[in-house]
């Protein structure tokens, strides 16, 4: 089915943003094992795996859609050097995406492609959530402190 080549544009958009993503998520993991953080590296590891999974479903629809899924393209990753300026990167990514769905979902809905439409706001929905995460993380390092927070997260 020959798609939309704006839609497909605002695909590859959002492809790139998910594998800029994966890449950061991935980089705050290994540095939170390497701190000895062990839940909190678990935590940035599920969710590059998650964002893995958005990429091949946008892969996927872009080649339904008969367009070239471009993955040489990464948006810049921004790594933070401590727990809080990660989640503080973490955050602003998740925005940055949300907003990013948003718009791609108007553009599917106005060139009336419906099913796009659903598979992105299904993954909008993850994005959702993964910033909720993020933000109740950063409420608990609020309430706990962060000395007392990173204590938390150390693997018993």
């Amino acid at each position: 089915m020959k798609g939309n080549p704006k839609l497909i544009e605002a695909l590859n958009a959002l492809l790139a943003d998910e594998l800029s993503a994966i890449n950061q998520y991935i980089v705050h993991s290994e540095m939170c094992a390497n701190w000895g953080y062990e839940k909190l590296h678990s935590t940035f590891e599920r969710r590059a795996i998650e964002e893995m999974k958005h990429a091949e479903i946008l892969i996927a629809r872009i080649l339904f859609l008969e367009g070239l899924p471009v993955v040489s393209k990464l948006n810049p990753i921004h790594i933070g050097s401590d727990v809080t300026k990660q989640l503080e990167k973490d955050h602003a990514a998740e925005e940055g995406a949300i907003a990013a769905y948003n718009a791609a979902i108007r553009l599917a809905g106005d060139v009336n492609d419906f099913a796009t439409r659903e598979i992105l706001e299904h993954i909008l929905s993850d994005e959702d959530r993964h910033i909720d995460g993020i933000e109740e993380l950063q409420d608990q390092i609020g309430h706990m402190t962060l000395p007392i927070f990173l204590t938390t997260q150390v693997a018993k």
